[in-house]
């Protein structure tokens, strides 16, 4: 457990120029907290330094490449140099290519899985050669149902959620073992209104949306940092469409595999044609462009909910079992009163 939780702490969040991360930063900048933007898109890092500030905390900006180590082992000691001991790291970078399989090129599919996974591998690295020695930090992995169950069209970025899981569940081990208060946790995500549907390399026809129910990446960040106060648990589920996905492949993942070969093609895809001039961020960043910051939200606010019951029952779930058996004590004894 965080033994300095409800104080301001260092934070460092990959992938946080934009989306699930820039969010995420905006609200542990509310709470205070010092917050270290890694990410490779310098106008959304701009953007996203100037929130946290407004919010009430510190900002410290660090262009970063999450696939190349040297940069991340960089940041990392940059943030402890200016500001002093990380407390939480988040890793939220990642990078995608919508279209099957057979489309992509295994210098693509390379540069997902450098991003996507080894960016997390190296997070994760950095912030323990700093945490261990002190025995002290928390390490965020944000996930996604796509960690447990694969959908079509995403290979690449299934198979590097795939992998973080089963990395971070190695690394858990390894810490318990040795006793460590070092602590990992993983937030599985469900589908979110990110600008990743705006710049991500696509090759297929309509324009990709996230699969709904869609969620406000809000959601996702109120999970975050619920998780970064509790990391004595080792995994967080979003969302009651990850809840369902999740069991239900536990049930009947061949089912699920042909329902998924019939619709995820559709699910996956808008009514608008693709956009030949659409950017893609797979070699470079997206934004910056005529001055074009991405943001939090993607294009389907309209569409997109802003709470999750499921989510909040998860955070609550404590409380809510408290409440449960004073309502099951409560009935059974008006019933013995009855009864007598």
């Amino acid at each position: 457990m965080d033994m300095r939780r409800g104080e301001p702490r260092i934070v460092v969040i990959t992938g946080s120029s934009a989306g699930v991360g820039r969010a995420a930063a905006r609200m542990f900048g509310a709470r205070g907290d010092s917050v270290a933007l890694l990410a490779r898109g310098e106008t959304g890092l701009a953007a996203a330094a100037h929130e946290i500030e407004a919010a009430g905390g510190r900002a410290l900006v660090i262009p970063t490449d999450v696939s190349d180590y040297r940069q991340v082992e960089d940041a990392a000691n940059r943030v402890e140099q200016e500001w002093g001991p990380i407390d939480v790291w988040v890793n939220v970078a990642f990078t995608t290519v919508f279209a099957p399989f057979t489309q992509i090129t295994a210098e693509e599919f390379r540069r997902v899985t450098e991003v996507t996974y080894l960016g997390y591998v190296h997070g994760t690295k950095a912030a323990l050669n700093r945490m261990l020695p002190r025995d002290h930090g928390t390490i965020v992995q944000v996930g996604s149902a796509l960690a447990y169950r694969a959908i079509p069209l995403q290979s690449g970025y299934c198979g590097a959620k795939h992998a973080i899981k089963g990395f971070t569940e190695s690394l858990r081990c390894e810490l318990l073992h040795d006793k460590s208060r070092v602590r990992v946790t993983m937030v599985q995500m469900p589908a979110l209104n990110t600008p990743q549907f705006d710049w991500v390399l696509s090759r297929l026809p309509n324009r990709p949306q996230p699969v709904p129910p869609i969620y406000q990446p809000e959601v996702a960040a109120r999970a975050i940092v619920f998780a970064a106060d509790h990391p004595e648990r080792k995994e967080f589920w979003v969302g009651a469409t990850t809840a369902a996905t999740l069991l239900a492949n536990r049930i009947a993942p061949a089912l699920i595999d042909r329902y998924l070969g019939r619709t995820g093609y559709g699910s996956q895809q808008t009514d608008e044609p693709h956009r030949p001039d659409s950017p893609a961020n797979l070699w470079e960043p997206a934004d910056g462009k005529d001055g074009h910051d991405f943001g939090a939200h993607g294009r389907f606010d309209s569409r997109s909910h802003s709470l999750s019951p499921q989510s909040w029952l998860s955070r609550h779930r404590r409380a809510v079992t408290a409440i449960a058996a004073g309502a099951v004590l409560t009935a059974a004894a008006t019933r013995l009163r009855r009864a007598s």
